[in-house]
This record gives structure tokens, sequence and C-alpha cells, in this order.
């Protein structure tokens, strides 16, 4: 579902995912992340309860964005593969509030949409690893710098523990059924050293800042859960 038209930065007009779709989105996530496995959602508090506001997660596991979604106190609008959007797997996620990226270019439609999430006092949800690897926000790329700093929207680390520990007996590909996966939610944080600049050297400060940042919510997440 998408909403009001405004203005992208080349200055054509562009159609802001809405929230009605990402909270049905949420709903969805709910039902599906409680009945499926058993998560245990630590700090969600943490998230403004309104306003712009970025989720950088961790990504191990194809759950870990529906997790975050079932899981997140207000609805999430993803930025995801664009070769998630698959035969009607498509028009679903453009329905439930998801954003579309070509990883391998420069996706002006995606940055655009991202940025009018944010304009709309929405939550943009961030993979900053790019891709699934380890889960330990070893290779962040810049884009999640480029949002936090354009925005000024503040960022909260979200680890998600335990989807790959072991494969489910009857789907290998997902988590045991009703097996415990912890969602950490970290406090929030600017990202930007609140100069508004946007060079590429401000860029690359505030990358170094947000890696530091989301590392030590990781560490700390395994603490509080043992994981």
């Amino acid at each position: 579902m998408r909403g009001h038209p405004h203005r992208g930065e080349a200055g054509r007009q562009v159609t802001a995912p809405t929230e009605r779709g990402a909270e049905i989105g949420r709903r969805i996530g709910v039902g599906l992340m409680y009945g499926l496995w058993k998560p245990r959602v630590l700090g969600s508090w943490r998230v403004p309860a309104s306003g712009p506001v970025i989720l950088a997660v961790n990504h191990s596991h194809n759950i870990d964005g529906p997790m975050v979604m079932g899981t997140a106190p207000r609805g999430t609008h993803f930025l995801i593969k664009k070769e998630a959007f698959v035969g009607p797997l498509g028009p679903f996620l453009e329905g439930i509030g998801q954003l579309k990226v070509d990883r391998a270019a420069t996706d002006r439609t995606a940055i655009t949409d991202a940025l009018a999430v944010l304009d709309n006092g929405g939550v943009l949800g961030i993979f900053p690893e790019g891709t699934r690897g380890d889960g330990d926000f070893a290779s962040l790329r810049a884009g999640l710098a480029y949002f936090a700093v354009r925005s000024g929207a503040p960022i909260v680390p979200v680890a998600v523990l335990g989807s790959t520990e072991r494969p489910g007996r009857l789907i290998k590909a997902l988590p045991p059924l009703r097996s415990r996966v912890d969602v950490v939610f970290g406090d929030a944080f600017q990202a930007g050293d609140g100069s508004g600049r946007r060079t590429r050297t401000a860029l690359d400060e505030a990358t170094v800042r947000i890696q530091e940042r989301l590392t030590g919510h990781l560490e700390n997440a395994r603490r509080l859960t043992g994981r």
C-alpha cells in the first residue's frame, strides 16, 4: 500500500509506502513469528514511540527481517533485495510497505522511497551488512550512514540471535519450530556529528561511529542472552 505522492530528490513525484501497509505487515509478522517460534524480545521500549527511526539489524538468516517485523513495536519498512520480489511475493511485500532495492547499482527509487518513509515519520529497517553473513556487523555498507545523516533519524541497533544455531527437522532452511529466538533492541543514537555535514568524509566518520555502536550492542546482546 502506498500513500500520498510528494517530490523526491530529483524533483520527480514519488508515492511513499504507507504506515498502514507496514502495520498490516507487523500484525502478520506477530502471528507468524509467535506462532512458529518463541521470540524473546528485550528492550523494545527503546524504539521511539513516534517520529522517524532506523532499525539496523544484523543479518545471518532469512527469518531475521520477518522476526524484527513481528517483534518491533511499530510497523517497519525494510529495504529488501529485489530478488525477493518474485511472483506473488512481490505484490505482497509491496502491499505491506516493504521497499525493493537493486544492490548491484545505485537504486535512486529505493533511496527516494526510504527517505520518504523517514520524512513521513516512519520506521526504516536496514541490514547494514548488505547480504546475509555471520551477522556480526563486520562489514558495513555506507547506505546506513547516508540515510541516518541525510534524515537526522536516530538509529536503533537490533540483534537477532539464535536463528542459525541449528537447522529445523522439517524444514532445514528454517530454525526448529518452537525454538527460542532472541531479539535485542539497543539504545537509540545519532550517527552524525551534529554539524549536518553530508560530505564523503562526514559519511565515512559516521560509518565508523555506527560500526562501533552496532558491534558494541551485539556483544552486549550476546552477554545478556548467553548466545
